[in-house]
């Protein structure tokens, strides 16, 4: 099981966009990866929940974790083989862990815990909360919007990981980002 939550060796750089729920990650991986004619990783948690969803209208529970974990990672490796210097993850483990920690107490599987932080990217992009939020069926924090950030902001100083703020509208958070990936790219 905890093969499937590594990554796979890869040369490509990879930049994960990382935040609360609903501060715009999926539009800007995208617009990312459109510009670097590149792959970008969807979010499997999204994908995995609403399935669940729509089939029982029952949220996460502990135990969905670590089948989220490896789809998320599966499809990255995936991307990684086919990507064009650089990969845009709509998310990560980390990310993963920063939701367990929020929703169950502080608890996170062991596996997670652990190899979220082994896992490496290259650069973190860290949505600020200055845009709309957007209710949907899985969507549940509205009014914990700051203290989800700063428990993302938290999570990357405390670890010492590489990240800028990405915040703005969609034509300032784009042009920031790339000219930070452009700079990785040598």
């Amino acid at each position: 099981m905890e093969e499937k939550l590594r990554q796979d060796p890869s040369d490509c750089i990879k930049v994960v966009l990382f935040g609360p729920e609903c501060t715009g990650k999926t539009t800007l991986s995208q617009q990312l990866a459109s510009y670097y004619d590149t792959q970008c990783v969807s979010e499997y948690m999204r994908e995995y929940l609403q399935e669940k969803w729509d089939k029982t209208k029952e949220v996460c529970v502990f135990d969905d974790l670590i089948p989220i974990g490896e789809g998320q990672m599966r499809l990255e490796n995936e991307a990684a083989t086919k990507a064009n210097k650089v990969l845009f993850c709509d998310t990560n483990l980390l990310e993963l862990k920063v939701y367990s920690e929020a929703y169950y107490d502080g608890a996170v599987p062991e596996k997670l815990n652990k190899i979220s932080l082994e896992n490496v990217y290259d650069l973190y992009l860290l949505t600020y909360i200055d845009i709309p939020w957007v209710a949907d069926d899985l969507r549940d924090k509205p009014h914990e919007r700051e203290e989800m950030f700063l428990r993302f902001k938290e999570c990357l100083e405390h670890n010492n990981l590489p990240y800028i703020v990405i915040k703005g509208d969609k034509t300032s958070r784009f042009e920031k980002a790339i000219r930070h990936i452009s700079q990785l790219i040598i």
